[in-house]
């Protein structure tokens, strides 16, 4: 991806996150009475801390964006394979806001919806079936609104050349997620499924 490029798209990337934003909240908000089961609050706690946890373990700084590479999306798209989109989507999003608010405070609001919205696609793809077509599809959609997400946020703060150098870096994080923790996750769940659910 070039600047010309990017500057091309950006008023379509714009719409995306306000769109995505709306999304991400919504759901969770129809979903609130969800919160009150003991299991699904211990689940959501537990998945949360393992993706602050695991995003904070590999930083690596990008100056161009003032972002960093981290490998988080493996664990967001592992529990989201496994616990759907309302846990997924919970641990995404405050699992790794947290862990900007530890080092990155400007990303934590972008986060919280980015990457929120991101574990409740690759969840509602995957609740329900050890289809590995399906687990697949929202993990590489999950992955495509994460990589929009994040251009779209580093390109309105920080012009072209910081959501150029926030594109590189995202494709990493979604490709490893994809492969490692969407392919993690379908094992596991055609294993243990029915414990699962």
């Amino acid at each position: 991806m070039n600047e010309a490029t990017l500057e091309a798209y950006a008023t379509y990337f714009k719409i995306i996150v306000v769109l995505v934003a709306i999304g991400y909240f919504a759901y969770i908000f129809i979903n609130r009475e969800k919160f009150r089961v003991a299991r699904i609050v211990a689940i959501s706690a537990l998945s949360a801390a393992a993706v602050t946890v695991t995003t904070m373990l590999v930083r690596i700084p990008i100056p161009a964006s003032q972002g960093y590479l981290n490998f988080g999306d493996i664990m967001i798209m592992l529990v989201a394979v496994l616990f759907g989109p309302l846990v997924g989507g919970f641990a995404g999003g405050v699992g790794s806001a947290l862990a900007d608010v530890i080092g990155y405070p400007s990303w934590a609001l972008f986060t919280l919806v980015i990457k929120g919205t991101e574990g409740v696609i690759v969840g509602w793809f995957s609740k329900g079936t050890t289809n590995y077509g399906r687990i697949l599809l929202g993990t590489v959609l999950g992955g495509i609104v994460m990589v929009l997400g994040y251009v779209s946020v580093a390109y309105v703060l920080y012009g072209p050349g910081g959501a150029v150098a926030e594109f590189y870096n995202d494709i990493v994080q979604a490709v490893s997620g994809i492969i490692i923790g969407g392919g993690l996750g379908y094992i596991l769940k055609k294993r243990i499924g029915p414990i699962l659910e």
